[in-house]
């Protein structure tokens, strides 16, 4: 990312700090297409394999993507949705693009397991309890099996 893409993001940007590597991301970036930068959660988490899809550039909402973008968006929201469903054995993966803490666009593509308690489940999986947060290690773990999976590889689903 250019400094010139920045131009209008406000100061400082968690969004364009990821998607330039300023601040990795658990298990790093882990796929870049159509203007798009795929990498986990970059907070505590309580559902393995909770993904980000972030635009490169700095864009405010779903408004201010460009037609290639949005083009790449929906094919590639799918695929990695799809991923999360086989490479870890999720039942749902849900789809928010809130975008009210952090004004630059990111769709959280987030895994439901059959034994993902009710509380967590929708939108209740943004307001975890501290005991509920994964190690870094089940995390990363998580990430790198979707990550292998979107290669084109068969892992092992992650524990």
């Amino acid at each position: 990312m250019s400094r010139g893409d920045r131009v209008n993001a406000p100061e400082p940007c968690l969004a364009c700090d990821i998607v330039s590597s300023a601040r990795p991301a658990p298990g790093g970036l882990l796929l870049r297409e159509g203007g798009l930068v795929l990498h986990a959660f970059a907070g505590a988490t309580p559902l393995r394999g909770w993904l980000v899809l972030t635009s490169e550039r700095h864009a405010r909402a779903w408004y201010d993507l460009g037609p290639s973008e949005l083009a790449s968006l929906g094919p590639l929201a799918a695929r990695v949705m799809n991923a999360q469903r086989q490479a870890l054995g999720a039942e749902h993966v849900y789809a928010f693009a809130i975008g009210d803490a952090l004004r630059h666009f990111h769709l959280h593509l987030v895994p439901r397991y059959p034994d993902t308690p009710e509380r967590l489940r929708g939108r209740g999986a943004f307001d975890p309890r501290p005991e509920d947060a994964l190690s870094e290690e089940e995390a990363v773990a998580a990430v790198r099996a979707v990550t292998a999976y979107l290669a084109g590889l068969s892992p092992a689903r992650s524990p």
